[in-house]
C-alpha cells in the first residue's frame, strides 16, 4: 500500500513515474522530509533523497524551472511527504479519520541519526525518481 500511495502521488502531483532500481546505490541522501502520524496508527513517514532531486520535485510541483524554486523547495518537498502519508492512511479502511498527520518537517544535511522505540516496525521502499534514488520509510510504533 505504501508503494501504491507513493507512486500515485508522484504521478498525479509531479507527472513522474517512479522506477524500481536493479541495484541499491544511494550515494548521499542529504534532504529528508518527515510527517508524524498519531491516533490509531502512530509513527513517522519520511522521504529521503538528494537536494537536486528535491529541487526537481519542487519545480515539477510548483510548475517552475528548478532555478526559480528558491526557498519554496523545503515547503514543497515537505508537502510531497505529507501527500504520500495522507494517501497511504486513506487507503487503509477506517484509518482516514482516526489518524492525524503532523505538519511536515524538512531536515537538510546527512549528518543526523533518527531513533525510534525498540518495539517499532519499519517498511522501507527504495525507488528512483528521474534516475536518482529516493527512500520512502514508514516507522510504526506498536
Amino acid at each position: 500500500m505504501l508503494e501504491v500511495a507513493t507512486r500515485e502521488v508522484f504521478e498525479l502531483m509531479l507527472s513522474s513515474k517512479l522506477t524500481t532500481p536493479e541495484t541499491v546505490s544511494e550515494g548521499t541522501l542529504d534532504i529528508t522530509a518527515m510527517v508524524g502520524l498519531a491516533g490509531q496508527l502512530c509513527g513517522v513517514m519520511s522521504i529521503r533523497c538528494t537536494r537536486k532531486s528535491a529541487l526537481l520535485m519542487a519545480s515539477k510541483m510548483l510548475g517552475v524551472e528548478p532555478a526559480n524554486v528558491g526557498p519554496d523547495m523545503c515547503d514543497a518537498f515537505g508537502e510531497i511527504c505529507n501527500m504520500v502519508a495522507g494517501n497511504f492512511k486513506n487507503k487503509i479502511p477506517g484509518l482516514g479519520d482516526s489518524c492525524m498527520l503532523s505538519v511536515p518537517t524538512v531536515i537538510t544535511g546527512d549528518d543526523y541519526s533518527m531513533h525510534s522505540p525498540k518495539n517499532s516496525a519499519a517498511v522501507e521502499l527504495r525507488l528512483l525518481f528521474d534516475n536518482a534514488p529516493v527512500v520512502i520509510s514508514l516507522q510504526v510504533d506498536s
